[in-house]
């Protein structure tokens, strides 16, 4: 069962044992070739002189924290690399940057956007200035939660390059990681897209339109005009900025202080246009036809007619309105029933138009804007309105949710100071400072932006998109002091600026998680060039950017990336709610204004968003992390990082066991919980790793599965032995899909070993329930018979645990995981209740694939006084009742004669027990014993033992042969394999090749005589006196044995004739004998029960039923 292990080889200079624990990678431990070096002279130490090479002293863990420094692979290492190529590479600065600098400025213009500039206004005129309110309000609070939840992951430690990505899989686990961080990943390169989308809508819109290569014919062809001068420009622009982030990063750096100064620049001129529009409002007229607003692109003069002298005469307006110029022309019926009236577009924040704006108006796509209070002569319902006249029409359908969408991305960015944590000369009070100053600052400037724009905007401006009622300048430079050119030129240049930083930034996180491994695929784009810069990866970027640009529309691809950045913001608010329930030692933040339930309403905040854009991208993008996660949990690599998720485990593990604690499982939920004993080789290999594959086979239970081995020996000696055992195990047990745990224990000697697996295997209520075990083949060879008594205790230690015991004989024949059996049965022979094992186990191995198509048959034994009949119907209905699909067979077996071969067969058994118990010849004098008398056996069995004999034995002892009466008669000791009469014991197929110097027992049979034994006796001196050749020649058999010996080989004749061509039988274990001197009689039953059967499972029951009727 078990393997004898050779003691480990002792070398000089080798690891002491128990010292195995693995070196930390860290720069605080074993960091300097010099301490090791480094002699203890003081005597005060010298208690811990023989640990300082895995502890160090506290001075030097001290040292080496003040001397750390952990600077993230971002923009600045690339740049210093540039900078320094052909030269002496220069010392690395400690870091300088303040909170201001590095924090503060940084987060301002990753918030501050292209939205701001150029959709916010359009938002407060759709929504209103409540909803818009409200709208600002809960993004808002939701990245002010993000950043109370991040400032305390931030603190709690050094943030490398990666910033939230890193956090996230620091916190939750490698799975949690990549997954969110590659959804950040695509929503930090669809942003990029979206800043490239504006830069383009601001050059064709307001600075250039000449410059638009595809000309609309009529109105209604100028959306698809726009988006395809949008694709085209869109993917110029891409090429341009990615290669200027491919030749250096550091052009982008040195122009960020100028992009910031754009952003900045531009929200102080909106506010000095507040303040001027308060006293001296900017003069924007617009023209209205009724209440419709009219496009400002036909037309000077807000105006049907016109004086020029003394003569009245038709404007441009009556042109686009009516058949002709002059006064009896045919026209348009609104134009003909309405007036057109001019007002202003910007009243002033002291027009109290804030009363009109307060409430939403939301159009559906190709709807006239129309201001509200204007007196107006409608038409007929469903009179159709011609898109050609020049009015202002609504582009797209829009509602409350549609709006979040679009909005939500001008509050993203908030995450730039956790990504230089290393550039921060106090990152633990800069991160959580500046960031919620920004986002405070921020929000302050969107809430504002909403009241303000409400209060000195006209409503139809506010609702005009493109500025069309305002000669086609951007609504928002309207109210800009000094001029709209402020707003136009430096919203400009900001999403310039920002498509930069986006091109910049996402390379470099699908860099780190390229770096960690954890997606195998990704690898590749961990590579770069000689400086480290991310060449592979900017290219992938810049192809999922050309997506979002081959859209074409902002407000298409705002939505897209919402969804993306709340779902990295949920699991930033998931990750520390977590860390701070689980109160794990390692979680002390310098942060200390959170708690668990912020992060947990920001969690909830940022989820209910996601459904809130759109219900579908929330699907989507919840679909795409989620097979990620499988991804890396199926391939990726094997990463400890502390995660809070293993520490949520462990949490939920402890509240499970002991929940499992209460009581013992029902019926109904019982599984078999497996202890599958293996044995390794000297190499610590596992020896018959088809029964790991039978394992996994039988886990369609999905219980609990340990798998445990021992090594002979002490634990300090063979602690290294062990570990590499345990390795072999795992990488088995990986390769079977086994899932599971392994244990190696090392013990004095294998019987004791393998009792504290079975007593101590298991926690608390998860423990296993049946050990699984293989045959000891090799039983008869052993010279002190440790073998075959180890296996008898073992199963009588399992029956004494109430352990199920399963053991397969023939192991080596079983099939592995990626065998198929097309056709064949698997058998059951239930000659005893079991409580239901004999039934559960082929019902779980049949829905593995290796036996899904083998048949079940079912076969139990009849007596003599039991109706056959009745036993197949009460059978049949029984396994009707357990929803098990068999085939049923009762076999009759009728009280019969016991044969010579049987009678023989006992006798041959006790008395080669008797002489194994008397002689005490060494090893080498029983081989040469046994090779001079195997010929002579052979031959006189052949002779003794004719075909077709059988021997009456209707009286018991008195009347059995006594072999006294045949002075010549010859004594098998192991039954001959070659006789013709009766059935032989062949070898297993699984056979071990025999140790050197060890004899076969399936091919040398000792047999004995009178005269042979006295001329062995004459040779000289032995241990076998005359008084025990003469008592083992007076031996009788033992009428218990033969009937036990009679039944076995019965048995084993109707499962040979029933069942041979099974693929698997399953049968009936029987007890060891409660009297311990019949222990070697027990294993020959065993052999001679399951002969001539290739893959055989005994199977002994726990002492409780494990499958019930009942549901």
């Amino acid at each position: 069962m078990l393997n004898n292990l050779t003691d480990c080889e002792d070398g000089d200079g080798g690891a002491n044992p128990g010292d195995g624990n693995p070196k930390e990678s860290s720069p605080f431990i074993n960091s300097t070739d010099t301490e090791k070096g480094k002699e203890y002279d003081g005597k005060n130490m010298a208690l811990f002189e023989e640990e300082m090479d895995t502890s160090p002293m506290v001075s030097s863990l001290l040292s080496g924290l003040a001397n750390y420094t952990n600077l993230p692979q971002g923009s600045r290492e690339h740049e210093e690399a540039e900078n320094n190529e052909g030269g002496k590479k220069k010392p690395v600065q400690a870091p300088r940057m303040g909170t201001f600098m590095g924090v503060y400025l940084p987060c301002l213009q990753n918030i501050f956007g292209v939205i701001l500039f150029l959709r916010l206004t359009w938002v407060v005129g759709i929504a209103g200035v409540m909803e818009s309110f409200c709208m600002v309000f809960i993004c808002c609070s939701c990245t002010m939660l993000t950043a109370i939840s991040m400032s305390a992951i931030a603190t709690n430690g050094v943030v490398p390059a990666g910033g939230s990505y890193y956090m996230i899989s620091r916190s939750l686990g490698p799975e949690f990681g990549g997954a969110v961080g590659l959804c950040f990943y695509l929503g930090t390169t669809f942003a990029g897209a979206m800043y490239i989308l504006g830069t383009i809508e601001i050059l064709l819109a307001y600075l250039f339109p000449a410059m638009a290569i595809f000309k609309a014919e009529d109105a209604s062809g100028e959306a698809a005009a726009m988006l395809n001068n949008m694709r085209v420009y869109g993917t110029c622009v891409l090429t341009c900025m990615a290669t200027v982030v491919f030749v250096g990063v550091k052009y982008v750096n040195k122009f960020a202080l100028v992009f910031l100064g754009c952003v900045i620049l531009s929200i102080l001129a909106i506010y000095a246009g507040v303040i001027k529009s308060a006293f001296d409002p900017p003069n924007f007229p617009i023209c209205l036809l009724g209440n419709r607003t009219l496009s400002r692109h036909g037309f000077d003069v807000c105006a049907k007619l016109a004086w020029e002298g003394n003569e009245t005469v038709t404007t441009r307006l009556w042109g686009l309105f009516c058949s002709s110029r002059f006064l009896n022309a045919t026209c348009d019926e609104y134009f003909t029933r309405n007036n057109v009236t001019e007002i202003q577009g910007i009243p002033g924040a002291a027009s109290g138009l804030i009363k009109e704006n307060l409430w939403s108006s939301y159009l559906t796509k190709g709807v006239i804007v129309e201001r509200r209070g204007m007196p107006s002569v409608g038409l007929a319902d469903g009179t159709p309105v011609d898109m050609d006249h020049p009015y202002v029409f609504s582009d797209m359908t829009s509602y409350f949710t549609l709006l979040v969408g679009i909005y939500f991305p001008s509050v993203t960015g908030i995450m730039a100071g956790s990504n230089r944590s290393g550039d921060l000369r106090d990152a633990q009070k800069s991160i959580p400072t500046g960031t919620i100053l920004a986002i405070a600052t921020t929000s302050a400037v969107y809430i504002s932006s909403v009241v303000l724009f409400g209060a000195c905007i006209e409503g139809v401006v506010l609702r005009d998109k493109f500025g069309e009622a305002v000669n086609g300048n951007l609504v928002v430079g309207t109210l800009a002091w000094p001029s709209p050119w402020v707003i136009v030129i430096g919203s400009f240049f900001s999403t310039c600026g920002a498509g930069l930083q986006s091109l910049t930034g996402a390379p470099r996180l699908l860099q780190a998680i390229s770096r960690d491994g954890i997606v195998p695929f990704l690898q590749v784009f961990g590579h770069g060039k000689a400086n480290g810069e991310p060449t592979w990866a900017l290219l992938l970027t810049a192809c999922i950017c050309e997506i979002g640009i081959l859209i074409a529309s902002l407000d298409e691809v705002a939505p897209i990336l919402s969804m993306f950045f709340l779902m990295c913001y949920m699991f930033v608010n998931l990750a520390c709610a977590v860390q701070t329930l689980l109160r794990t030692p390692n979680w002390r933040p310098r942060f200390r204004y959170y708690h668990w339930t912020l992060s947990f309403l920001g969690m909830s905040l940022c989820l209910a968003l996601m459904f809130i854009c759109s219900w579908y991208y929330a699907l989507v993008a919840m679909l795409i992390a989620g097979l990620i996660y499988k991804y890396i949990e199926y391939r990726g690599a094997e990463k400890e990082w502390g995660d809070g998720i293993r520490g949520l485990s462990l949490s939920a593990a402890r509240y499970a066991l002991l929940r499992l604690e209460e009581g013992p499982p029902h019926t109904k939920n019982w599984r078999p919980q497996l202890l599958v004993l293996v044995r390794v080789d000297q190499d610590q290999n596992v020896v018959h790793p088809q029964l790991l594959s039978l394992t996994s086979q039988l886990k369609a239970g999905k219980g609990l599965t340990i798998v445990g081995s021992v090594l002979e020996g002490t634990f300090l000696d063979n602690h290294p032995q062990a570990q590499r055992a345990e390795e072999s195990i795992r990488r088995l047990m990986e390769a079977e899909k086994v899932k599971g745990f392994c244990q190696v224990v090392i013990s004095s000697n294998l019987r004791d070993g393998v009792s504290h697996l079975i007593q101590s295997g298991g926690l608390g209520g998860l423990q296993h329930n049946t050990v699984l075990v293989g045959w000891p083949r090799n039983w008869r060879q052993k010279e002190d018979h440790q073998t075959w008594r180890n296996f008898i205790e073992l199963v009588r230690e399992t029956t004494a645990g109430h352990l199920a015991l399963l053991v397969t004989k023939n192991v080596s024949m079983f099939p592995g995981n990626a065998e198929r059996f097309s056709e064949g049965s698997i058998d059951v022979w239930w000659i005893v209740h079991d409580g239901g094992m004999l039934m559960l186990l082929p019902f779980l191995l049949r829905h593995h694939k290796v036996w899904r198509k083998c048949k079940m048959r079912i076969f139990t034994v009849a007596q003599m006084d039991d109706n056959s009949i009745q036993m197949k119907k009460d059978l049949t209905t029984f396994l009707y009742h357990l929803r098990i699909t068999a085939e049923v067979e009762v076999v009759e077996m009728h009280e019969s004669d016991i044969s010579a071969y049987t009678y023989e067969k006992t006798l041959v058994m006790e008395q080669r027990s008797q002489i194994l118990k008397q002689m005490h010849l060494t090893k080498n004098e029983r081989e040469r014993e046994i090779q001079s008398i195997t010929d002579e056996s052979r031959g006189s069995i052949r002779r003794k033992n004719p075909a077709n004999t059988r021997l009456r034995l209707n009286v018991p002892e008195e009347t059995a042969g006594d072999s006294e009466e045949k002075p010549e008669e010859e004594v098998q000791l192991i039954h001959d394999q070659s006789a013709p009469s009766c059935p032989s014991s062949s070898p297993s197929p699984g056979e071990e090749p025999e140790r050197e110097g060890e004899a076969d027992p399936e091919k040398v049979h000792l047999t004995w005589t009178k005269d042979k034994s006295v001329a062995e006796k004459n040779k000289g001196p032995s241990p076998v006196s005359s008084e025990g050749i003469k008592d083992f020649f007076s031996m009788k058999p033992n009428q218990s044995n033969v009937r036990r010996m009679h039944t076995a080989v019965r048995l084993n004749e109707v499962i040979v004739k029933k069942s041979r061509d099974a693929k698997l039988v399953l049968l009936n274990m029987p007890g060891p004998p409660r009297n311990r001197n019949g222990d070697e009689n027990y294993m020959e039953f065993l052999e001679v029960l399951t002969e001539h059967l290739d893959r055989v499972m005994l199977v002994r029951g726990g002492g409780r039923e494990v499958i019930t009727i009942y549901s």
